[in-house]
């Protein structure tokens, strides 16, 4: 019998304290590593912060030493051993690691691609075998030296995407990669979205392209009848944002450069009627009626579809549209996104031994 090594799997993340997609991702994946129980493999989270006495420093290098260079520098960080995400938006069970000792015959490391290129000095010179977790490929330029970020992506074991967007995107910037790219899938916890009477509401995430959604709040001032309310989702815990999402009936989209933008995915699968910006990754999914495109800066096409949207009847639409959601529910389910997993978990455990 074949005895395999014990390996862990290592997410770097740096601390984030208010909700953040990316974040929110990397835990739940860690956590189903070690729910599969599968032997040998473990996983646990690494949060690098910067060091106190770097902050002022690298900001006067950032804008006034060196200009074009930007970017975490692995000398800068430590561990930040006391950090835990608030339990408001992370409900895993997450494993925290404290010292950034790695150990080249058990530890596998996923950096995140916007802190990618410190993958030389925390690996490549260690010896340590990671993957680059590209969630966004449109944040890929974590450093501005393109030879150093080259490096990191070309000695890395795995590229991990979560769209068919960023795979590519990935393909595209460096072809010779292709082989390396392993897709892990999303998964919607569709019992959030539970029955629940639709108002007049029509909501959106002001955080994202602020100006565009101050803009259009201009256009529809005169123009949204009386009985329908704009609400922006901010400052929310997911129980809050669950229960405007159930309730609206309509959800503004401002996606940017998003590897894959989970709000509107999330809103549609709500009962809402998704109007605007699909962003990068958000393509694999926006197809009508449940999500209705618009061109970047289109406005007016924005608030006219807004306007006619108000005047149809809901309820006929949503039951019109339930066999659409739950296709969308079938292919972002739970049993996926942790076979993905698994299969990528068993690739790791195959190259440590």
């Amino acid at each position: 019998m074949i005895r395999h090594k014990k390996i862990n799997i290592v997410y770097i993340l740096p601390p984030s304290k208010k909700p953040a997609g990316g974040p929110k991702v990397i835990y739940e994946h860690s956590d189903i590593i070690n729910k599969l129980k599968l032997t040998n493999i473990s996983s646990e989270i690494l949060h690098l912060k910067k060091k106190k006495i770097f902050k002022i420093f690298n900001s006067l290098k950032k804008n006034f030493i060196y200009k074009n260079r930007y970017g975490w520098e692995a000398k800068d960080l430590k561990v930040d051993k006391n950090f835990f995400p608030s339990k408001d938006w992370i409900s895993n069970d997450i494993v925290i690691r404290k010292n950034i000792c790695f150990n080249k015959n058990q530890d596998f490391i996923i950096i995140p691609e916007i802190m990618a290129h410190l993958a030389n000095d925390l690996c490549i010179k260690n010896k340590i075998k990671y993957a680059i977790f590209v969630m966004g490929a449109y944040a890929m330029n974590s450093t501005s030296d393109y030879e150093e970020l080259k490096k990191t992506y070309n000695n890395a074991e795995f590229i991990l995407t979560l769209s068919n967007d960023s795979s590519k995107c990935v393909s595209h910037i460096f072809p010779e990669l292709k082989n390396k790219i392993i897709k892990i899938n999303l998964s919607i916890n569709n019992h959030r979205f539970l029955s629940r009477k639709k108002n007049n509401l029509i909501t959106y995430m002001p955080r994202k392209l602020p100006t565009d959604s101050h803009i259009l709040k201009i256009f529809l001032k005169e123009n949204l009848p009386n009985k329908w309310k704009l609400l922006p989702l901010e400052n929310l815990n997911e129980k809050e944002l669950n229960k405007y999402l159930c309730s609206s009936k309509i959800f503004l989209s401002f996606s940017d450069f998003e590897g894959f933008g989970l709000p509107p995915l999330e809103a549609a699968l709500a009962g809402n009627i998704v109007i605007g910006y699909t962003g990068g990754g958000g393509k694999e999914y926006w197809k009508k009626p449940l999500f209705n495109k618009i061109q970047k800066g289109d406005i007016l096409e924005f608030s006219k579809q807004i306007i006619n949207f108000t005047k149809i009847n809901h309820t006929n639409w949503v039951k019109k549209t339930t066999p659409l959601r739950t296709k969308l529910m079938l292919k972002y389910s739970k049993d996926i996104e942790i076979n993905s997993i698994k299969k990528m978990s068993k690739k790791i455990l195959n190259l440590i031994n």
